[in-house]
């Protein structure tokens, strides 16, 4: 096959996998929702969990989104730099999200910022946004999809403490946003914590986070135990499914985090919904893909 006919073929499958990614939630997203729900008492929360399976049925059923707001589309791409496309990545994972928008479809939602007008595309200025991580030496690329909505978007919030404020200047910071906002993310939430040195690397680290898979573990032992203390913290304020009482707010809680300057903790929070559409796929040299996140879908058929 010619250089543009491997574009186009690429261009189809990430289509395929973002339109697939907003109308079926990850396997580990569905498995964790059945969790809660039936770990729930109450009436309310039960009769909302149920209603949440019915809606991702229905979104199946009439190949329609999970959600009314599909978010402004995330990459993370992690790719060698021996991929035979490397060089036409950005372009085309563009192009794909075009696609998607009008095939699945998506809600227009990307706003060209001062000048106020809707590219009805999902295209625009840095939109979709696209992370970077080169690998070298290696021909595989792996792309992490992430739908931000705005009601999971709206609690992100990155600072800087004094040294002094240490981990438990970390846990405010964390509870603050969660009942400052927790509410409006439409929980259960998976909610991704950063640390690092400055506001921007926390903010990605945090939103790195949100890539991991429900129920992983930092890899430090002392940074896991804060993830389970934040987890049962934030379950005990009791948000409940869509923020209406109950014994979960979280589905989980993951944090990411570098080495730091002695003088400063940065610490940021970004969360995703109970409908966490994120999804992962692996193309190889021969842009052969591998989904692992969603048994549901095969890009190469």
């Amino acid at each position: 096959m010619t250089r543009e006919e491997n574009v186009k073929l690429m261009t189809d499958k990430v289509a395929k996998f973002v339109a697939h990614i907003a109308k079926k939630l990850p396997d580990d997203v569905v498995a964790k929702l059945e969790e809660l729900g039936s770990q729930e008492d109450a009436a309310l929360p039960k009769v909302l969990y149920e209603t949440m399976t019915k809606n991702q049925t229905l979104a199946v059923e009439l190949d329609r989104p999970s959600c009314q707001d599909t978010g402004v589309l995330q990459f993370w791409v992690k790719c060698g730099t021996r991929f035979p496309l490397i060089d036409d990545l950005e372009a085309l994972l563009k192009e794909a999200v075009v696609q998607a928008t009008f095939a699945a479809p998506l809600r227009h939602n990307s706003v060209e910022t001062f000048d106020e007008y809707n590219t009805k595309r999902n295209v625009g200025k840095g939109t979709p946004t696209i992370f970077w991580d080169i690998v070298p030496n290696s021909d595989k690329c792996e792309l992490y999809a992430y739908m931000a909505g705005g009601g999971c978007t709206l609690p992100g919030k990155a600072m800087v403490l004094m040294p002094g404020a240490g981990y438990e200047g970390v846990t405010d910071f964390v509870l603050d946003q969660m009942t400052s906002y927790g509410l409006n993310a439409c929980p259960p939430l998976l909610v991704g914590v950063g640390v690092a040195t400055s506001v921007e690397t926390a903010a990605l680290l945090s939103k790195k986070a949100l890539m991991r898979p429900i129920g992983s573990h930092n890899e430090n032992a002392n940074a896991a135990k804060m993830e389970k203390l934040l987890e049962d913290g934030i379950n005990a304020i009791g948000l409940g499914p869509q923020g209406m009482g109950g014994k979960f707010s979280v589905m989980g809680v993951n944090i990411e985090n570098t080495a730091r300057h002695p003088s400063t903790i940065g610490v940021a929070v970004n969360v995703g919904c109970w409908s966490h559409r994120r999804g992962h796929v692996i193309f190889d040299s021969d842009l052969n893909a591998t989904v692992d996140t969603h048994s549901t879908v095969d890009l190469n058929q």
